[in-house]
């Protein structure tokens, strides 16, 4: 069954996250009941990538860090 993306879980992404290969989020998938292509898990772990911020970076994307190309 394909991911529907409204029935994803906080618990759900947090999963995913700890996954470093296509290979452990089909697994994973499986595990929930779904089925994905190595494709579709490729573009998923890329997303996740995309948007995983730590708190030092967020920070600095708010304004709230240092700035290197700033010189005084």
């Amino acid at each position: 069954m394909p991911i529907n993306r409204s029935e994803v879980t906080k618990e759900m992404l947090e999963k995913a996250k700890q996954c470093k290969t296509a290979d452990e989020l089909i697994a994973l998938a499986k595990t929930g009941g779904y089925e994905i292509t190595k494709e579709e898990a490729e573009a998923y772990l890329a997303e996740l990538a995309d948007v995983e911020l730590d708190g030092s970076n967020l920070k600095n994307i708010a304004g709230g860090g240092p700035h290197k190309c700033w010189t005084f």
